[in-house]
């Protein structure tokens, strides 16, 4: 059975979307004032960084997951993006059809660099694995699967084998990352081969689920596209010369420029990761700071 989806009335979309801006705005601000408030007591306490690059505002230093991943884009996986734009543009203006391989094998390989083989096996394990299981078109025991792959994530005695394949544990939470990530890909090529009722479908072939789930732009921490999306841009026919592709390489570069400094900018002006580290500071704030 099919359910048409209703497009809502404008005006409540309007609502929806003023509600929305409206709350997450004040709550910034709240933790603005209360950043101000106690930023002497959270120098003291987390040694906020000074940062020249915007005017020696103080920085928040406790929010693990931007350090990390600034660090790791720094190090690897901003030159690793542009090795994938590259093969994209070259392949998309000589060999089109073949496209989805080319980047395919990029991604495996890119894969392979920053994650070993070991990691690589572990991730071609857990792929394998929720293929042939969704073989059986069943998309309860897809679930199923796909879950008892996550809570593997959280056994001890693997946890530390993993850990064994690093020389530190940011090269291990790395994997766990991906692997966390991976995990929404390869659930959701499962369940479009689960509900598709044809037989013979190229699109859900073995081949393309690699494409897929080895895709490097969204590899480590996506953002998450849809199998049944992914599928189609890629498909997609139009026309690509050098000078489009280095436009819409320019307007990719500089949204990302924008997205890095408002983050950056985010953690300058509100210190909530040294705030929620702190209880008695938690104590102390607003419902709305919290």
């Amino acid at each position: 059975m099919f359910f048409q989806s209703e497009i809502l009335p404008r005006w409540e979309l309007y609502l929806y979307l003023f509600l929305s801006f409206g709350f997450h705005f004040y709550s910034f601000y709240e933790v603005f004032q209360a950043s101000q408030e106690y930023e002497e007591e959270l120098d003291r306490e987390f040694e906020l960084e000074k940062n020249t690059l915007f005017g020696g505002l103080r920085k928040d230093p406790v929010d693990f997951e931007w350090s990390f991943w600034m660090e790791w884009g720094k190090g690897y996986i901003l030159w690793l993006l542009f090795g994938h734009l590259v093969v994209s543009l070259v392949s998309s203006i000589y060999m089109k059809k073949y496209k989805p391989w080319f980047l395919m094998v990029y991604g495996i390989a890119a894969c392979w660099f920053l994650l070993g083989s070991k990691g690589l096996t572990m991730i071609f394990l857990h792929v394998s694995v929720s293929y042939l299981v969704a073989q059986l078109k069943n998309p309860v025991l897809t679930w199923l699967t796909s879950l008892l792959l996550l809570s593997t994530l959280h056994l001890s005695a693997i946890e530390e084998v993993k850990r064994g394949w690093y020389a530190s544990e940011n090269e291990y939470y790395l994997l766990v990352f991906t692997l966390i990530v991976r995990c929404l890909y390869y659930t959701s090529f499962s369940l479009e081969y689960c509900w598709d009722r044809t037989t013979g479908m190229i699109q859900h072939s073995f081949l393309w689920m690699l494409s897929y789930t080895f895709y490097y732009p969204v590899f480590h921490n996506g953002p998450v596209i849809t199998f049944d999306e992914f599928y189609k841009q890629m498909n997609k026919q139009q026309s690509c010369n050098w000078k489009s592709s280095l436009s819409l390489f320019i307007w990719g570069a500089i949204r990302i420029l924008i997205w890095w400094w408002l983050a950056e900018l985010m953690i300058h002006f509100m210190y909530m990761h040294a705030i929620y580290s702190s209880l008695s500071h938690l104590e102390a704030v607003t419902y709305w700071t919290l």
